[in-house]
């Protein structure tokens, strides 16, 4: 079974994208952390085969978790789920090596458009 990583710091916004990702068809083992610190020490305890990210977060926001990943040798997929998807918010998590961005309000077609790639 596929097991996702779902890092943001409303567990309400949590719970929105896990019910999602189901309403998509993904029957995942899910986990939660409640900021980027909390996701990376996760991925590190138990790397997961994806990570959904909030980008703004207390503590380690979703872009330094992404990087923190990399620079430890994580290559981890790892997607971007926020309430903004402007240009450079996009640019700035392609470089840093995100799969991709889902902007809010999403869709479960919005998220297999993009995870279908993903696993493929």
């Amino acid at each position: 079974m596929i097991r996702v990583l779902v890092a943001d710091d409303s567990r309400v916004m949590r719970q929105i994208v896990i019910r999602t990702l189901r309403q998509a068809g993904y029957d995942w083992d899910v986990r939660e952390a409640e900021n980027g610190a909390a996701g990376l020490a996760a991925v590190r305890a138990d790397e997961p085969d994806v990570v959904l990210s909030d980008w703004n977060m207390p503590e380690m926001t979703g872009i330094e978790f992404l990087r923190a990943l990399r620079r430890e040798g994580f290559a981890t997929p790892f997607g971007f789920v926020t309430s903004e998807g402007s240009p450079e918010m996009r640019a700035t998590a392609e470089a840093a090596g995100a799969l991709f961005l889902i902007a809010k309000p999403f869709t479960p077609e919005a998220f297999r458009d993009v995870i279908e790639p993903v696993l493929a």
